[in-house]
């Protein structure tokens, strides 16, 4: 069926959601990047704005994320391996010592502890002398898809729907220019969806999330338009282009019929993007740039708001500068060199986009009614059905990759004999030490009573039915741990436990 013709910037925002797109302002350069000590992680953010990158993204270690301090011990060995490791307020300090926060945007990677490292992030700001109603960034704050793809998950799925509607309320008052939730396709994507379960998945736990948002007594259009989602730009090029057109689509609609959103900042889908680290290889890493170009180029073409882009030594271990720096420059050759920024849309009215962007939208809306049949997101996670799904997908692509008809470069054809090995990123182990040192020189120094006032007033907001954010705040302000923050709502909410 024919329509009328779009432009650019108009309802459904198949085209873009600016009608001048990157010719009045470029996707913002991020570089995901963290590891080790805080000290350590200031000085690779402060190398890479040098470097030219427009937007911080944190990366945390997975005590952090799973809302251990760096001295429980299961911590050990994990500490600064995967990101930075944060245990208080302290090493948030230091994590951004230098860098004016009010003058940069930071994405944070982070979802079970958001509250706690958000609370730690405007403190921080507020302590160097900034506006907390001017900080602008975004915390992934998406635990549905820690149930579907990822296991960095606490508390079970409805108290930690809670936690993310409060942050939705305080935020929403406090720091109106902050993207209180990245709703992510990537990590769905990585555990081996199809570019059209990316979506459907993902819209599923934004249905979920703006239900659980108006259920508490949020209207919608006070909420989202600081919503934003993170997707995958994955390695079939002209597919990934015509999901990002598709997914802007889906989205105006949702927002518009099943939610009557009127603000049209609500209907609009912002969208961050990265580079797919799961199609690249340890075997001929310099390949790994040609990919992360492609793959780059897709998100541009289909219209991304950010973008990061993966580092050719990703698969064996953590980027060096060098391939951090040659990643960064994947982005400013596309921005400044190839005139991809120079029209928006420039892939729209391609027929063979056009016809891939009808049918992964006609795919995702039956994927989304299926899931209402089954009673709705929470209950297609609970029972697995969801889960599955992935697995049996990601079954299909391995066994496609292991017949030979799907071709991956380097590994299944085109291998090479004598291949040169490159430089690695290595942690030093005495890093964990000092990291372990520097918490406990923090007990230490703290107020061990205004702590332990802090924390039981946590607790009592927890039983209670008042929002989690300002006691966060207040326990986090004086220095009370990420571990121990977290131990007080595993007191009231319990853990979660995959069957």
């Amino acid at each position: 069926m024919s329509r009328p013709p779009e432009r650019p910037g108009e309802y459904p925002f198949t085209r873009g959601i600016y009608p001048e797109m990157y010719r009045r302002r470029l996707w913002t350069m991020r570089q995901y990047a963290g590891f080790g000590t805080a000290e350590e992680s200031n000085r690779r953010y402060r190398y890479l704005l040098a470097q030219g990158t427009t937007g911080l993204s944190v990366a945390f270690d997975l005590p952090t994320q799973l809302g251990l301090d760096s001295d429980h011990p299961m911590a050990a060995g994990e500490v600064g391996r995967v990101g930075v490791a944060i245990s208080s307020l302290a090493d948030m300090e230091r994590l951004f010592e230098g860098i004016p926060l009010e003058s940069v945007s930071t994405s944070m990677t982070i979802n079970s502890t958001a509250a706690i490292l958000l609370a730690c992030y405007a403190l921080v700001a507020e302590r160097q002398g900034a506006d907390r109603r001017k900080l602008s960034g975004t915390i992934q704050n998406d635990i549905l898809k820690e149930y579907i793809a990822r296991g960095t998950y606490i508390y079970p799925p409805r108290a930690a729907m809670r936690i993310i509607t409060d942050i939705f309320s305080w935020a929403g008052a406090e720091m109106p220019e902050w993207n209180t939730i990245s709703i992510s396709g990537y990590h769905i994507r990585e555990a081996g969806s199809t570019a059209v379960e990316e979506l459907a998945f993902t819209f599923a736990d934004a249905i979920a999330y703006i239900e659980a948002a108006i259920a508490a007594g949020l209207a919608v259009d006070s909420f989202a338009p600081r919503l934003s989602f993170f997707f995958n730009a994955h390695g079939d090029f002209l597919e990934e282009i015509a999901k990002f057109r598709a997914a802007r689509r889906i989205y105006a609609r949702l927002m518009r019929e099943r939610f009557g959103a009127r603000d049209p900042r609500s209907l609009a889908l912002r969208f961050h993007v990265q580079t797919a680290g799961s199609t690249l290889t340890a075997r001929q890493p310099d390949v790994n740039i040609v990919r992360t170009a492609l793959e780059a180029m897709a998100a541009v073409l289909g219209g991304a708001q950010s973008l990061h882009t993966n580092s050719r030594d990703e698969a064996l271990g953590l980027p060096t500068e060098e391939s951090a720096r040659i990643a960064l420059r994947t982005q400013q050759i596309i921005a400044y060199e190839t005139g991809a920024a120079s029209t928006a849309d420039p892939a729209g009215g391609s027929g063979h986009i056009e016809a891939l962007t009808d049918s992964i939208e006609s795919g995702v809306a039956g994927i989304l009614a299926e899931i209402e049949q089954a009673g709705g997101t929470l209950p297609s996670i609970e029972s697995g059905w969801i889960q599955q799904r992935i697995q049996n997908s990601a079954y299909r692509y391995q066994r496609a990759v292991e017949s030979g008809e799907r071709v991956v470069v380097g590994v299944n054809r085109f291998q090479q004999e004598g291949e040169r090995d490159i430089p690695t990123f290595r942690i030093d182990p005495a890093l964990e030490r000092a990291q372990v040192e520097r918490l406990r020189e923090v007990r230490a120094a703290r107020s061990a009573s205004a702590v332990e006032a802090a924390l039981g007033d946590l607790e009592r907001a927890a039983r209670g039915g008042g929002n989690l954010m300002p006691p966060i705040l207040a326990a986090a302000g004086v220095y009370a741990t990420v571990g121990e923050i977290s131990d007080r709502l595993r007191a009231v909410f319990g853990e979660f436990r995959d069957a």
